[in-house]
């Protein structure tokens, strides 16, 4: 067996981590995971009325207005219940207050539709790209290097997702500010706490979708790094 030339084994090793988080990021992106959120034992009740019926329906509409290729009018146009309206301190004078999501909101979901979108072009890309690596790999009787480059990288997946997890739990608002400094212009993505989007999606929803995409991806690098072992021995 020909060794996996350095530059392409690191590539590997570090495209992994990259395919395995965004993997665990497209997952959760779905439906299943806010039901399944929303039932969480304590999860916190809606103080300005949305029961939890109403959450399930709207954080749909959400969550297929990200990854659908309708504008921000699939969500603009959304209205509150005959009867309901935004709580008068959040919406002015100047706002149709049976409007579900106010501008600042709306603003924010185009910022984090074209963060989800570009994401998952990424995601697609890097996985073509693994798959193109290994085939060439194998093609040229580089298996082995390229197994080790891939336990390397599943390594690498369960150092930083226990970093992540780590930060998580002892101080999950340094680490939910900083990610969002990091994709989204400052003061885009503040808001009060009777706006819809954070009626919907409160802070415990953020700090447990941390928590589930960290478990999903340590999950799926404990695979790759038990399958590279166990296809290496053969």
């Amino acid at each position: 067996m020909k060794p996996l030339p350095i530059f392409l084994y690191w590539l590997v090793a570090l495209l992994v981590p990259v395919t395995l988080v965004l993997l665990a990021v497209r997952i959760v992106l779905n439906p299943w995971y806010v039901e399944f959120e929303y039932r969480t034992p304590g999860f916190p009740d809606d103080p300005f009325g949305f029961t939890q019926e109403e959450r399930l329906r709207y954080s749909r509409i959400a969550i297929n207005y990200l990854l659908n290729d309708e504008g921000i009018n699939f969500l603009g146009e959304q209205r509150f219940p005959e009867g309901q309206q935004a709580p008068d301190f959040s919406c002015t004078f100047m706002e149709d207050c049976t409007r579900m999501y106010n501008e600042r909101e709306l603003r924010h979901m185009v910022d984090v539709k074209n963060v989800v979108q570009a994401a998952l072009r990424v995601l697609a890309g890097s996985s073509i790209l693994l798959l193109i690596l290994a085939a060439w790999a194998g093609w040229q009787k580089r298996g082995q290097g390229t197994l080790q480059a891939f336990e390397q990288g599943g390594w690498l997946t369960l150092i930083l997702i226990a970093l992540i997890i780590l930060f998580v739990l002892a101080a999950f608002g340094i680490l939910f500010v900083f990610f969002h400094d990091v994709f989204f212009d400052e003061g885009t993505w503040t808001f009060y706490t009777s706006d819809t989007l954070i009626r919907l999606f409160p802070e415990r929803f953020w700090r447990d979708t941390f928590l589930m995409v960290g478990g999903l991806t340590a999950g799926m690098a404990v695979v790759v790094i038990g399958a590279a072992r166990a296809i290496r021995k053969k």
